[in-house]
């Protein structure tokens, strides 16, 4: 089941806008197509007002995030230990997330880094 959940900090209130069944056996859609589906219709047909999206790390593709940044709103992810990245500015390869070293500031305020696979300027915290 994909679930899209609002909520309201301001409220300490949170509501189920909308569900999806994940069944690639039975309609052959693929992982992404429910968070497609439901996107349409809280964003586009029911305007639901919101400034940021929280997802599994299931979801953190480059189409999605892509998607969510040309909305101009803010996403929050974990990345997958083996995807690469570069903390670098292009001076060491490509390395998986888990392999990086984390100072205790970017512990605290994330670090900058570029996924492979991105537009070359384009980094992500």
């Amino acid at each position: 089941m994909v679930t899209c959940v609002y909520v309201n900090p301001q409220e300490d209130r949170f509501w189920l806008i909308d569900y999806r069944i994940y069944d690639p056996q039975g309609d052959g859609k693929t992982k992404l197509d429910p968070l497609k589906d439901m996107r349409s219709a809280w964003v586009y047909q029911k305007g639901l007002p919101f400034t940021g999206v929280l997802m599994d790390s299931g979801y953190a593709t480059k189409t999605v995030m892509r998607h969510i940044e040309q909305m101009q709103k803010t996403y929050y992810c974990p990345l997958k230990t083996n995807r690469r990245v570069d903390d670098s500015a292009g001076t060491t390869p490509y390395q998986r997330v888990d392999s990086l070293t984390w100072t205790q500031a970017e512990r605290k305020q994330g670090k900058p880094i570029k996924i492979r696979g991105f537009p070359k300027d384009h980094e992500v915290k």
